[in-house]
């Protein structure tokens, strides 16, 4: 069954849908046979799947036996630096790590940034509305996520284009990519580069401390603990790619959902008290992380008839999870009234995600802003037009042009 290309980007829900009536544990093999993936696509399926960090596990080593890890290659230097971080490991060293960024993640913290994003919204649209026109993904939802998430590091300005592209490189690399030798070298280069800006950062930071995470995580103490080097660079390198990249697509969903509701938007424009509720059906109707990462099963696991084999890839599908009609009652039809079951588009469990908070923020205060600023905004393509990123993970439109007429 194909689960890749343009046109299944385009609309995946057909065949989701049809892995859930026929497949709900859908095994994929590899072309040499020598590694399998499953897809669960049912909502209750994959929710269990998310509370259960003992059976699927996120560190593919755990999975191995001792002889196992004895004989494999070591990973190469590279491949360690893009992947020592929260994100893959599980248990102890997964709360760890947690621990040390968790303060900065705080509602109570996140919440006092509100008026400073406000302001970087407002900023932009002073350089847009004039326009008449943009592309709200590569104007508005990039600029401003990573405006967000530099501020929160203590990145300057002046260098936040050069975390833009960073991250548009570094986001979501493959073990295949980084073994592949023309890649390799790409990649190499350009880690490089982000690990002497963070080496120079850091030495600023350390000789004149400053009210921001990337100071926070050099001083972070607890129960005395601290982060190595390579945890260090990978933690920001993980909030630099997570920390952005899947809030540009929640903005991009949400105004193009709106956009294509016309009833919906015409009532959040009276009553602003509908952006929470809307935020969360967006994040359920078509949210920006159409897969979780992966898991990997820890012991044999029996599901639907099937045997999930200990050390097998376990892809927990989202966008499927959230169009399963056991869950949500006619689940193809957009309402931010919806009742009942809970969307799972920040994970569930120890591996809840800790952006979550401020994805939310960014969501409402990115809304707000083009409710204000553009109150006849409209789509400037017909969205069947529209092209959708094709990378597995992340579910939003390369290109979103909108229009308005200036006064």
């Amino acid at each position: 069954m194909l689960l890749s290309g343009a046109a299944f980007k385009a609309d995946p829900h057909p065949t989701y849908a049809r892995l859930r009536a026929e497949a709900p544990a859908y095994c994929r093999v590899s072309r040499d046979g020598a590694a399998r993936m499953w897809f669960l696509t049912r909502y209750d399926d994959v929710a269990a799947a998310l509370r259960d960090d003992r059976r699927f596990v996120k560190d593919a080593d755990a999975t191995l036996t001792p002889a196992q890890l004895l004989a494999r290659p070591p990973a190469p230097p590279l491949y360690r630096l893009l992947t020592y971080h929260m994100l893959n490991t599980d248990g102890e060293a997964h709360a760890r790590l947690r621990a040390l960024v968790n303060k900065a993640f705080s509602a109570r913290q996140v919440e006092q940034m509100e008026p400073r994003l406000r302001t970087i919204a407002h900023d932009l649209l002073d350089r847009l509305v004039p326009r008449g026109a943009m592309d709200y993904v590569d104007d508005f939802a990039l600029p401003f996520s990573i405006a967000v998430i530099a501020e929160l590091l203590g990145i300057p300005s002046r260098d936040r284009h050069r975390f833009r592209a960073w991250s548009h490189i570094l986001v979501a690399p493959s073990v295949d990519a980084v073994r592949n030798e023309r890649k390799t070298a790409r990649l190499a280069q350009v880690m490089q580069d982000f690990v002497d800006y963070l080496q120079g950062i850091f030495a600023a930071r350390r000789r004149a401390p400053q009210p921001d995470l990337i100071t926070s995580l050099l001083e972070a103490e607890e129960a005395g603990d601290r982060l190595s080097t390579e945890e260090l660079f990978s933690m920001i390198l993980l909030l630099t790619v997570v920390g952005h990249e899947t809030s540009v697509f929640l903005l991009a969903n949400q105004a193009l959902t709106l956009l294509t509701h016309p009833a919906v938007l015409a009532a959040v424009r009276s009553d602003r008290s509908m952006i929470a509720p809307i935020i969360e059906e967006v994040i359920r109707y078509e949210g920006p992380v159409e897969r979780a990462t992966m898991r990997f099963a820890a012991e044999e696991i029996a599901l639907h008839g099937a045997t999930i084999q200990r050390g097998d890839a376990v892809s927990l599908v989202l966008a499927s999870a959230h169009r399963d009609d056991r869950a949500f009652p006619q689940p193809a039809v957009f309402d931010p009234a919806r009742r009942g079951a809970r969307h799972l588009g920040f994970g569930l469990g120890a591996h809840y995600c800790l952006g979550a908070p401020l994805a939310r923020l960014e969501a409402r205060v990115a809304l707000d802003t083009l409710l204000d600023r553009l109150p006849a905004v409209q789509l400037a393509t017909p969205s069947s037009d529209l092209r959708w990123q094709t990378n597995p993970i992340v579910r939003g439109p390369k290109r979103l042009p909108l229009r308005w007429e200036v006064s």
